[in-house]
């Protein structure tokens, strides 16, 4: 996929505060034109993940040139946001405020087409997390190399909601393989799995695979 360059405007603060009042470091890339914005979480705080991470990073610097806005945070305790580490449980409050941002600024650039549509796309720790939260305004979820179990499946939002789903799962995953994935995700509603060929979980030289997934997902929802 070749995307028409699609010039953004410079990065700006978000405001992002979770329902318990903690506030989060957020930034959101808005294009000239946005068919839909991506809400991107982070890998596990424990392990060095936090909005910089590289796929992270170039996720909200390439999605924005081809017409998807881009919101990414921290979750709590990590970088400059308020709260303490919590094991995916609050966590999921933080995904959830991070969504309903994403709806709010969408709803402010809406033109005469309706608001652009709200994408989660986590990543990790992020992928299982945001899995889990949830937002009426949003479209749809994409989980990156979900390991699909810091958050219990049963336990997500995602699963039985009817809105469209798509997994990418890494070819050589270390904590989920697309076999596992597969099996795991078999009664999720309206739900697409999708292998990046030669990845492994940390995804290094695999982010432009993983951008033209969310792009295409993204424009055709």
């Amino acid at each position: 996929m070749n995307p028409t360059p699609n010039m953004a405007a410079a990065p700006q603060p978000a405001a992002v505060v979770a329902s318990d009042g903690v506030q989060l470091e957020a930034e959101v890339s808005w294009p000239a034109e946005a068919a839909a914005v991506a809400v991107l979480s982070h890998p596990h705080p424990l392990y060095g993940g936090d909005m910089w991470n590289p796929l992270i990073d170039h996720l909200f610097r390439t999605l924005p040139a081809a017409g998807i806005a881009a919101l990414r945070y921290n979750f709590r305790g990590t970088g400059s946001s308020g709260g303490s580490h919590d094991h995916g449980k609050a966590e999921q409050l933080d995904a959830a405020a991070a969504f309903d941002a994403a709806v709010r600024l969408a709803a402010g650039q809406s033109g005469d087409v309706g608001s652009p549509a709200v994408v989660s796309a986590g990543w990790s720790f992020g992928g299982d997390v945001s899995l889990a939260a949830d937002h009426d305004g949003m479209s749809a979820w994409i989980g990156i190399a979900a390991p699909l179990r810091i958050v219990d499946p049963a336990d997500m939002a995602a699963p039985a909601d009817p809105r469209p789903k798509l997994l990418l799962v890494p070819q050589h995953d270390q904590f989920r393989s697309p076999t596992e994935a597969s099996a795991i995700a078999s009664g999720w509603t309206h739900t697409r799995l999708e292998v990046i060929a030669g990845g492994d979980h940390f995804l290094m030289g695999h982010a432009r695979a993983v951008a033209e997934h969310i792009l295409a997902f993204a424009h055709g929802l």
